[in-house]
């Protein structure tokens, strides 16, 4: 897939990993991580009847929720061992029906701050290798440092 050449340093990439296999949210939702680079990360949903609203199509919550979790990975990528982020405000703009076997969320970095990060998202429907732009949107995260006793 495109924009997966560049991968994170090993150690980022465990650490990502670490991180996201402790979210109790997209574990329930399913959800899988498909790329880490620096200043980008990917997130695949495979469809099932569970996350679907009415009409079958991927729930928007759905949606947002690994849009938000693929930029905040994508920010914390750029940072040290130490540091964490938290979503600050997110903004989605839903452009079709959330349709396909999977929805693949892609966090891109645009600016990578000591404080605040801007990132955008993007969603993806896919349906036999094709990709089809579902959502949209952009996410505000703030860095936070923990202390090394949490």
């Amino acid at each position: 897939m495109e924009d997966q050449a560049e991968q994170a340093a090993p150690e980022v990439q465990a650490r990502i990993r670490d991180s996201f296999e402790r979210q109790g949210l997209m574990r329930h939702l399913g959800a899988r991580l498909d790329h880490i680079g620096p200043g980008r990360v990917h997130i695949v949903l495979p469809s099932r009847p569970e996350l679907t609203q009415q009409h079958g199509w991927f729930h928007a919550g759905a949606t947002g929720a690994i849009a938000d979790s693929a930029g905040g990975y994508a920010a914390l990528t750029m940072f040290p061992e130490g540091a964490e982020v938290l979503t600050v405000e997110y903004k989605i703009n839903l452009l079709n029906p959330a349709a396909g076997e999977n929805l693949e969320a892609v966090g891109t970095v645009r600016k990578s701050g000591q404080t605040l990060s801007v990132c955008q998202l993007e969603v993806f429907g896919v349906q036999d290798g094709k990709r089809s732009l579902v959502a949209t949107g952009q996410q505000t995260l703030i860095r936070v440092n923990t202390s090394p006793d949490q």
